[in-house]
């Protein structure tokens, strides 16, 4: 019997992905500002490569909107607008209306009671800004995948990079973060009594008020 050819081992991540990861995280924690230049021979010195891993990590975050690559001028981090932050609050508001309608309606009660797990590490966390933040969005990123749909997921998560990029986080607010904890109360409730309408229109409304509180 002849012996099988061992599996083939798989590549390992190419060097631009983990540079494009790199400058994702420069970019949120806002050590590159919205609006300003990439300084590439600077970033090249700096993560120790050359102009071609740079230059292939900025296509990827130039698809995801987070840079602007301007012709002749190089690669600015992307600046968001009132108008981009009111179009990206519309897209999400009508996507995760849509993914709560589904998940009320077709979801199993394992999976709704996933997300009251979920619900209940934030009502702990309403006087802990940063672990809510970070549960929140866990709690959308769990709608979302148990609502199914991965292309309606992906787009979303694509705006929520986005997102990252406005300078007026509408949880910064003081009142914001208790006004957030009833939307998600009242949505929870709306998917637990599997009010499918219901539940997509507090999930509209629940990005109405974040966007007034974004961008008053």
């Amino acid at each position: 019997m002849v012996p099988s050819a061992p599996a083939p081992s798989l590549a390992p991540r190419a060097l631009y992905q983990a540079v494009a990861e790199r400058l994702r995280e420069q970019i949120f924690n806002r050590e590159l500002e919205p609006g300003s230049r990439i300084d590439e021979q600077r970033l090249c010195a700096d993560y120790g490569i050359s102009r071609t891993p740079l230059r292939e990590a900025l296509k990827v975050l130039a698809a995801e909107g987070l840079v602007t690559m301007k012709v002749r001028r190089g690669a600015y981090v992307t600046e968001m607008s009132a108008d981009d932050v009111a179009q990206v609050y519309h897209l999400l508001a009508l996507l995760e209306s849509d993914a709560a309608r589904e998940l009320a309606r077709a979801g199993s009660e394992r999976q709704i009671a996933e997300l009251r797990a979920v619900h209940d590490r934030l009502e702990k966390q309403v006087n802990q800004r940063a672990n809510f933040f970070a549960t929140n969005e866990q709690f959308h990123v769990q709608l979302l995948a148990l609502a199914g749909n991965r292309w309606r997921a992906q787009i979303v998560d694509d705006l929520r990079k986005v997102m990252k990029l406005n300078r007026h986080h509408s949880l910064l607010k003081p009142s914001r973060i208790r006004e957030s904890l009833s939307e998600h109360r009242d949505l929870m409730q709306a998917l637990e009594a599997r009010d499918d309408e219901r539940a997509a229109q507090v999930m509209r409304s629940h990005y109405l008020s974040g966007l007034r509180a974004a961008s008053g």
